[in-house]
């Protein structure tokens, strides 16, 4: 919770439902494996206005426990027949995403050992490797010192050069030296199949299965040894990390850590019509169901299951409402959560408290410009307020207010940036209402704060 706090304003309840669904994850590990198969997930369905901060709680949690996390938008499925993403889809970009923060641990464990082996192979391209002359046979037969003492001459003199050129390496006095590498081309043309096996749908890249049967192609690249150091360390971490295990950690967690995030998920809830797109709009409901009861998806990596998956639905329910989606659906989501609008007050606390406040972020934006922005109380009331007001005024998009409204308020300061290096400015409540004025009689706002 105190995380979260950290980055979120409001909403303990969602904070608390969250919270503890991870903390059942946590006690579920904790169980022998028998009972462990049997503790499933409690999901959970969030119900709040856009810009309260759904979404946001649900990645900051997920970042706070390295769990994968993937979202999705329940509008962008169709159902089976239908042209457009299968819902099967949002569980292979869960995989991929564990994919990917499993390789850049693995990454991160092998980094030194990756630069010690790009920066000999660097070397050998800036030395040139001497090759190996074969021996005379007569010399052997007549046993000449002399050919083997010249040979033994050189190779410290090469030896010497080699840690000369490594400590030139490493103070940074070669990076604009120019050097000739020899890299794997990963420029090969991506070949794709689209298949159907009954009711699921596979984008199946053909480079992938034939990669480890053809051979890799190699080129020459001319790049400046900074450039070249960075691309020969990459490659050598890829060289050094196993795929195949990243795979099976990255399925396994998954399987047990995985949170998927479905936004929006009222938009396919029917509202009482029975003809037209509602007819759609229930089989997308239908077709979701299984993966959320949990079922096995067929991936590139291999299958998934789906049964401890962590599932998180959001929606405004402005028009429809929880109950119109359709039972079985709403009995897996059994937490319930109803998200507040956000008070001036709470745009106040948005503006001051989180780690990364929009007024923060300003702040360090124009110091790279060499200015000091401050700002005092009663400017902050005053852009709470005139957000708010928007917000009541049109439509209400939340927390998002802010960013257009801060944005308008900078827009004069950072584009004259670079003349006003040194100074410090003070943003005051005057300065808020004078850069808002567009703003404020677009929305006639201008009666209730002036």
């Amino acid at each position: 919770m105190e995380e979260l706090d950290k980055y979120i304003v409001g909403q303990k309840e969602a904070k608390k439902s969250v919270a503890v669904a991870l903390r059942n994850r946590y006690r579920r590990n904790l169980l022998s494996d028998d009972f462990k198969e049997e503790v499933t997930p409690k999901n959970i369905i969030m119900v709040g206005p856009t810009g309260v901060g759904k979404t946001e709680i649900a990645r900051r949690i997920a970042k706070l426990v390295e769990a994968p996390f993937v979202k999705v938008e329940a509008t962008k499925f169709t159902e089976v027949g239908y042209v457009g993403r299968d819902v099967d889809s949002m569980v292979r970009d869960l995989v991929e995403a564990a994919v990917r923060m499993v390789k850049e641990e693995k990454l991160k464990n092998v980094t030194e050992k990756a630069k010690k082996i790009a920066e000999d192979r660097l070397i050998d391209y800036i030395v040139g490797k001497k090759k190996k002359q074969p021996k005379n046979p007569l010399e052997m037969l007549f046993n000449y010192p002399s050919a083997e003492k010249n040979e033994e001459t050189e190779e410290d003199g090469m030896q010497y050069k080699r840690e000369e050129i490594r400590q030139k390496l490493r103070n940074g006095e070669l990076d604009n030296y120019v050097v000739e590498i020899e890299v794997t081309d990963a420029s090969t043309p991506m070949l794709e199949m689209y298949t159907n096996l009954g009711s699921e749908e596979m984008n199946i890249n053909l480079q992938d299965i034939f990669a480890d049967i053809l051979p890799k192609k190699k080129k020459i690249k001319k790049v400046p040894v900074y450039e070249a150091k960075r691309i020969l360390e990459s490659e050598e971490a890829q060289n050094l990390i196993d795929m195949d295990e990243v795979i099976e950690e990255a399925i396994k967690r998954a399987e047990n850590d995985g949170i998927i995030f479905i936004d929006e998920i009222d938009k396919i809830a029917s509202s009482g019509y029975t003809a037209g797109p509602d007819v759609s709009r229930e089989g997308v409901q239908r077709d979701i169901l299984p993966i959320i009861e949990g079922c096995t998806v067929m991936t590139k990596y291999g299958p998934v299951k789906t049964d401890h998956i962590l599932f998180i639905a959001a929606g405004a329910f402005n028009v429809a409402k929880v109950s119109d989606l359709i039972p079985e659906l709403q009995g897996r989501f059994p937490v319930r959560v109803n998200l507040k609008p956000l008070t001036k007050e709470d745009f106040i606390r948005i503006l001051k408290e989180p780690k990364n406040a929009l007024t923060k972020q300003y702040q360090e934006l124009l110091r790279t410009e060499g200015i000091e922005v401050k700002y005092t109380d009663e400017a902050i009331e005053a852009i709470a307020e005139v957000a708010y007001l928007i917000n009541q005024q049109s439509e209400d998009i939340g927390a998002r207010r802010l960013h257009t409204v801060m944005e308008k308020l900078f827009e004069e300061l950072s584009f004259k940036a670079p003349d006003l290096k040194g100074q410090q400015i003070v943003i005051t409540e005057e300065y808020v209402k004078e850069q808002l004025k567009d703003s404020l009689n677009k929305y006639e706002v201008n009666k209730y704060i002036l």
